[in-house]
Parts: C-alpha cells; sequence; structure tokens
C-alpha cells in the first residue's frame, strides 16, 4: 500500500458523487447507503495501477481470484438489510473488506468471515490502517459465528449453492438475512426475514453475479 493510494483528494470526492447520483437513477434510494458509498474511498482497495476503474460502477479482481463487488451489489444488499445504527451485522466473506466498512459507517457493529486466507491476512492490515476496526474472523462461512450470535442482520457476499442453517439459526427474531443463492454463476438475490424462532419467509429480489461461496476444503 503506498502513501500516494490512501490519499483522497477532490477528484475522489467528485467521482464518489457522480457515482452515487448513477446509483440513485439505478434505484437505490436509502439516504444512509448512499451517504455511505459516497463517504467511503473505494479506490483505497485498488491496486495503485487500477485507481482510475475504482468509481465505475463495475466489479474488480482483487487477491485470491476474487473481486471487488460492483457499487451498484454493495448498495443494493445492503439497502436489503434495513439496517439500523447500532445493530450487530455478520458479514460472510470480507472480501476486500469495501462492504464491511459501508457496514460500519452505516452504525453497525460488524463481526466479518474470510475463507481466503491471501484476503484475510490483507484486510486485517488494510481496514485498521485507514481507521476501520471491525471484529474480523477467518473461517468457513457456512457455520456462521455461534459464539457470537444472535445478529440482528446477516449479509452474505458469495455466490451459495443452498442456505445454510447455522445462520438461520444465528438471526435474531426480526432479522434478516441477505443472501445470493444459485449453483452457477448467476445467483438469485434471497431475503430471509425471521418471523420466529421456527418461522421464516423469504422473497426474491433479482439475478446477480457473484464469485462462490467456500466451505471447508474437507468438507
Amino acid at each position: 500500500m503506498t502513501p500516494n493510494q490512501l490519499t483522497d483528494t477532490y477528484l475522489h470526492h467528485g467521482l464518489r458523487t457522480k457515482l452515487v447520483k448513477e446509483l440513485a437513477e439505478k434505484g437505490i434510494t436509502n439516504a444512509d447507503v448512499l451517504h455511505a458509498i459516497e463517504k467511503v474511498p473505494r479506490h483505497f482497495f485498488f491496486n495503485t495501477v487500477f485507481i482510475k476503474f475504482a468509481y465505475e460502477d463495475k466489479a474488480f479482481p482483487i487477491s485470491a481470484g476474487q473481486t471487488i463487488s460492483q457499487p451498484y451489489t454493495v448498495a443494493f444488499q445492503t439497502q436489503l438489510l434495513e439496517l439500523k445504527k447500532g445493530e450487530k451485522v455478520l458479514e460472510i466473506g470480507t472480501g476486500s473488506g469495501y462492504q464491511t466498512i459501508i457496514l460500519i459507517e452505516m452504525g453497525a457493529k460488524v463481526f466479518t468471515i474470510e475463507r481466503q486466507k491471501e484476503l484475510y491476512d490483507k484486510t486485517k492490515i488494510l481496514l485498521p490502517e485507514i481507521g476501520y476496526t471491525p471484529k474480523m474472523f477467518y473461517g468457513d462461512g457456512y457455520k456462521g459465528l455461534e459464539s457470537y450470535s444472535p445478529f440482528d442482520k446477516i449479509l452474505v457476499t458469495a455466490g451459495a449453492p443452498f442456505i445454510p442453517e447455522p445462520l438461520k439459526q444465528q438471526l435474531k427474531v426480526g432479522g434478516r438475512l441477505v443472501i445470493p443463492v444459485g449453483k452457477s454463476d448467476l445467483q438469485e438475490m434471497i431475503l430471509i426475514e425471521k418471523i420466529s424462532e421456527t418461522e421464516f419467509r423469504q422473497t426474491q429480489h433479482g439475478i446477480f453475479r457473484f464469485v462462490p461461496l467456500l466451505a471447508e476444503k474437507n468438507k
């Protein structure tokens, strides 16, 4: 990480303002989500060579065969959570850490799990360096974090072939789980609302494209 890469200029602010207008035109209406997108320097998560792509509304490759999600996708998933300040959020798939700090900027207490060791090691250094300290874990997102549950909201940032049962169980009654589900390279965005300890409501919210959620290799 170079000093220049962690410099946030008027130009970057202007590009974020333009990006926020684009997201609003695409249907993102939650003012808190848009404010967080406008505040967080997405270029901090890009190699210096590729910074010019940071404020395009596109996904972009990062380490370990993963991507930093398209800003619209980040905004859409976050909006679907209906996040309130002070809520406890479990994020499955830390990735670059961009989505993580969007959640933090919205006032969430974030617990985040990453399965790729290379990404985990990199993000664990970067986030404190830019002023964010979520509780970070290296492990299998399919299992969630039972010892820290229940959570107000759970967000899965990688495509899952099914909805992991532990995540549903670790959700508070009244909580919301947002997860892209599908066995191909396209997934349906699913919202699970926990009505009671045994009752869930499931709704579908469109087709998206995510990298796959990884489980332990011996499973």
